[in-house]
C-alpha cells in the first residue's frame, strides 16, 4: 500500500503580471502556513515587488529566471505592467523562450534527493505538462479568475480554432445552449461579444490564447480554480462536464491576514475629514490605460456626484502625468474633496477606512473578492472578457453591484457613471437598499470562520493524493 506523502515541494511557474504572480504567491504562503516547501519561478524584477509578501522566506524560496529579449519589447522588459497591453504578445514568446531554463531546473531538481520537486503549478505556460511529465513530475494548471469566464469563453469546442468569431459561436456566446447554468452571466452587448476577439487573436509563436488554455486544461494532471462553490458551484460541475476531469478549488485565497495595519498619513489625515460612508475610492488596475478623451470622460463623472472622491488612475495614453491629462479647470472644482492619483494604493486598507461608501473598480479577480468582502456598496466597470463575466455575475447573479452602463461602441459616459454610482449611494434608491441587503448576505457567508481556511486544507488534502 502507497504511503500518502505529508509534505511536499511544489515549483510554481505564474505569467509574468502581477496579477498572476501576486495569488500564486498567496497560496504560495497558505501551502508554507501548513510546512510545504515551494520554489517560486519568477522574472528578477517581480521578485522586488513581491518579497514583502513572502511571509515563509525559510519555506518559500525565489529562483530567478532570465526573460530573453524579444524583437518589439523594450530592452529589459520583464513583466507585462512594463509594456501597454499591445505588446503583451511579445511577452508571451519570451516566456515561452524560458522553455530550456524551466527543464533544466526541473530535471536537475529531480537527480537530486533533497530538491526533487514533486509538483509544478502554473497558467500560461502550456508546454508545462510536456516537459513535466518526461520527469515524472506531475502538473496543476491554477486560473486565477472566476470560473464563470472558463465556462463561457474557455471550454473546449472546435469552432473557437477559427478566427474570425463565426455568426454561429457569436449569438451562442450570447445565449450559450444548455447545459450552460446561466442565463444572466453572458456576453449580451456587441461591445462585450467584441472582446471575446482577444482570446482568438496570437498569444506567442502559433498559438492563441484560447489554445493555450484549452492545452494547458487538457494536459495538465490537475485543474485548480481560485473560487469556491458556494459563488459559482454551478460553473465548476459544467467544467468538469466540459473537461471530463475534476476541478479543484482553492477558495479565493486573498492574503489579507497579513495586511499592515497602517494606512499612510496622507490618506488617513484626508479620509478623516468626510463622514463616514460618504467618500468614493476608484480603482481599476496596473493594466486598464485610458485613451486621453475617456480619461477625462470618468473624472466628470466623478465630479458629477457632487461626493469626494479618490481616483486611482494610470496617466492615460499619450501623457506622461496625470496633471497634463486633467479637464480643463477641473482641478479647481473639486479641490478639497477630490483627488486623482497615478501612483499605488493600500487597497484593502482604503476599503476598510470608514470614510469610504462605496467602491468602483474593473472587477478584476482580487478587487471582486476584497470588495465582497468588504461593507462598502459597489460599482463595476470591466473591460476584459473576464471582467465583464465577474461583472454579469456579481452585478445579475449574485445582485451585490451596479455595472456602469457603456454606449454600444464600449464609450462611458460621465452621465452613466454619475448615475451607476449614485444608485448606491443615495439612501433612498430602492437599488441600493437591495444590492446593500444581498451584499451583507454573501460577505456573512464567506467571511464566516474557517470558510477560507477550510478551502485551503481540502485543496491540501486532494494534492497529497495526486502527488
Amino acid at each position: 500500500m502507497e504511503l500518502v506523502r505529508s509534505n511536499f515541494h511544489i515549483a510554481m511557474f505564474p505569467w509574468f503580471a502581477m496579477g498572476h504572480l501576486t495569488p500564486f504567491l498567496h497560496l504560495s504562503n497558505e501551502l508554507a502556513a501548513r510546512g510545504h516547501r515551494i520554489t517560486f519561478l519568477l522574472p528578477k524584477k517581480a521578485q522586488t515587488k513581491l518579497q514583502h509578501l513572502n511571509h515563509h522566506p525559510h519555506l518559500i524560496t525565489f529562483h530567478s529566471i532570465t526573460v530573453p529579449h524579444v524583437e518589439g519589447l523594450p530592452k529589459s522588459t520583464e513583466t507585462a505592467s512594463e509594456i501597454p497591453l499591445s505588446s503583451i504578445h511579445f511577452l508571451t514568446i519570451a516566456m515561452d523562450r524560458t522553455r530550456d531554463q524551466i527543464h533544466a531546473f526541473l530535471k536537475a531538481s529531480a537527480a537530486d534527493p533533497k530538491h526533487i520537486i514533486d509538483m509544478i503549478v502554473f497558467d500560461l505556460a502550456h508546454w508545462i505538462p510536456d516537459i513535466a511529465r518526461g520527469l515524472g513530475i506531475k502538473s496543476m494548471y491554477y486560473g486565477v479568475i472566476c470560473a464563470a469566464v472558463y465556462a463561457a469563453a474557455l471550454v473546449p469546442a472546435p469552432e473557437c480554432n477559427s478566427v474570425p468569431m463565426t455568426v454561429t459561436e457569436e449569438r451562442q456566446r450570447r445565449n450559450p445552449p444548455p447545459p450552460y447554468p446561466s442565463s444572466t452571466v453572458v456576453m449580451t452587448r456587441d461591445y462585450e461579444v467584441r472582446s471575446l476577439i482577444a482570446i482568438r487573436e496570437p498569444c506567442g509563436e502559433g498559438v492563441t490564447f484560447y489554445q493555450r488554455v484549452i492545452t494547458s486544461t487538457k494536459e495538465c494532471d490537475a485543474f485548480c480554480l481560485r473560487t469556491c462553490r458556494e459563488l459559482e458551484g454551478d460553473f465548476c460541475d459544467y467544467l468538469e462536464a466540459k473537461y471530463q476531469k475534476s476541478v479543484l478549488l482553492t477558495g479565493p485565497v486573498l492574503g489579507l491576514n497579513k495586511i499592515p495595519q497602517q494606512l499612510e498619513d496622507r490618506w488617513a489625515e484626508w479620509f478623516a475629514g468626510f463622514e463616514a460612508g460618504s467618500l468614493v475610492f476608484c480603482a481599476v488596475g496596473s493594466q486598464w490605460i485610458f485613451e486621453k478623451d475617456q480619461f477625462q470622460e470618468v473624472l466628470l463623472g466623478f465630479e458629477l456626484t457632487g461626493l469626494p472622491f479618490l481616483v486611482a488612475l494610470k496617466p492615460p495614453l499619450g501623457c506622461e502625468t496625470i496633471e497634463e491629462a486633467l479637464p480643463d479647470g477641473f482641478e479647481e472644482r473639486v479641490r478639497g474633496r477630490g483627488v486623482v492619483f497615478g501612483g499605488w494604493v493600500q487597497q484593502p486598507l482604503i476599503l476598510s477606512h470608514p470614510a469610504v461608501g462605496c467602491f468602483v473598480h474593473h472587477c478584476g479577480f482580487g478587487s471582486m473578492w476584497e470588495s465582497l468582502l468588504s461593507k462598502k456598496q459597489i460599482v463595476l466597470v470591466p473591460q476584459w472578457p473576464d471582467q465583464i463575466l465577474g461583472t454579469k455575475l456579481m452585478a445579475k447573479e449574485l445582485k451585490v453591484a451596479v455595472e456602469v452602463e457603456r454606449e454600444e461602441s464600449g464609450w462611458i459616459s460621465k452621465e452613466s457613471l454619475k448615475e451607476a454610482i449614485k444608485s448606491v449611494m443615495d439612501t433612498e434608491s430602492e437599488v441600493g437598499v437591495m444590492v446593500k441587503r444581498n451584499h451583507e448576505k454573501w460577505r456573512e457567508i464567506v467571511s464566516e470562520a474557517g470558510f477560507m481556511s477550510g478551502y485551503v486544507d481540502r485543496f491540501v488534502q486532494n494534492l497529497k493524493q495526486i502527488v
